[in-house]
């Protein structure tokens, strides 16, 4: 096994998980069904990228007797990458209302296949809280390397990586450069990538599919 993949845990032997990222490849899925999908596979995916949050023991009073039962000690950030990651925001959420959210604006330049970054900012006293990167294709990896190494900077430690889709030139980056930073993929996309820097056998550009911005219909192969 290469050694990029030692921190990489994938979903799509699960029927569900692989069910709902057939409908979202298919061109003929429109831009709600699109954001539908991502915030369910990223509902199912959270469950694991999340089991080693930390708990505190507290009592509660139910119907028939006081009990002692645990809760989260500490909240969990999400970081969407805007503008796609926003699509994996309430997906968390829903598992963790109270969950906070910081935002890394990042785009890609085409000419470089760069990230360039143009916004940050992140929830106050929260630098010992858990962070969750989110980003549904981690493809160059360019712009989630850059996010995980400005959240290092501001003082954040313990990081994770959640994308639906995720390619084999994005991974060996990410570990090259973050060796400790786990990442958790639907599915896992070897073999390369366009000349665009785009996962060839996925689901295009999802902030564009979420949005409606591009009509891959009419998309020449």
């Amino acid at each position: 096994m290469e050694d990029f993949l030692i921190n990489l845990t994938t979903f799509d032997d699960h029927p569900l998980i692989a069910h709902k990222l057939t409908y979202l490849c298919d061109v003929q899925t429109g831009p709600k069904e699109v954001g539908e999908l991502i915030t369910e596979l990223t509902m199912m995916m959270g469950y694991e990228a999340l089991r080693d949050l930390e708990t505190k023991l507290i009592t509660v009073q139910a119907p028939l007797a006081d009990v002692t039962s645990p809760v989260l000690a500490k909240n969990f950030v999400i970081v969407p990458i805007l503008r796609a990651g926003l699509g994996m925001v309430d997906g968390l959420r829903m598992l963790s209302p109270n969950a906070l959210i910081g935002h890394i604006g990042l785009y890609r330049d085409q000419e470089t296949l760069k990230p360039v970054t143009y916004y940050f900012k992140m929830p106050e006293e929260s630098k010992d809280f858990p962070v969750i990167v989110v980003d549904p294709a981690l493809a160059t990896g360019g712009s989630i390397d850059a996010a995980i190494t400005f959240l290092k900077n501001d003082g954040y430690k313990n990081i994770k990586v959640m994308a639906i889709f995720a390619s084999n030139v994005g991974l060996e980056l990410i570990y090259s450069h973050h060796p400790d930073v786990k990442v958790y993929a639907a599915k896992y996309m070897p073999g390369g990538l366009n000349e665009n820097g785009f996962i060839i056998k996925a689901a295009g550009d999802i902030g564009d599919r979420i949005n409606g911005t591009v009509n891959y219909k009419n998309f020449k192969r």
